[in-house]
């Protein structure tokens, strides 16, 4: 059975720092690639980030370029963002998400696996 557990949600203050990390079981971690959504309060569930799983490529968000960073540690089964200078309207619940094909997560905004979230809230 695939786990995805993501951990490391809070609350951070406007232009604060946060990391969330995604732990995986049951899963060939090393042969998916993974990817971050995030959904705020009364709005739909949007791409964040996503990264190849060699970690060799990584894609963004235009909301979140040269503030969040996403990288991997296969032999962990981990996943990780780092989120700095956080904006109120990052504030969502970050969901982490495993599939095969990068571009499918990036683009289409679909995933074969899903994390049940950890909430990020930054406060003005």
């Amino acid at each position: 059975q695939v786990q995805l557990v993501e951990s490391g949600g809070g609350l951070v203050q406007a232009g604060g720092s946060l990391r969330v990390s995604c732990a995986s079981s049951g899963l060939t971690f090393s042969t998916y690639a993974m990817g971050w959504f995030r959904q705020a309060p009364g709005k739909e569930r949007e791409f964040v980030a996503a990264i190849t799983w060699n970690g060799a490529n990584t894609y963004y968000a235009d909301s979140v370029k040269g503030r969040f960073t996403i990288s991997r540690d296969n032999a962990k089964n981990t996943v990780y963002l780092q989120m700095n200078s956080l904006r109120p309207e990052d504030t969502a619940v970050y969901y982490c998400a495993a599939h095969t094909i990068v571009r499918t997560m990036a683009n289409l905004g679909r995933a074969d696996y899903w994390g049940k979230g950890t909430l990020v809230t930054a406060s003005s």
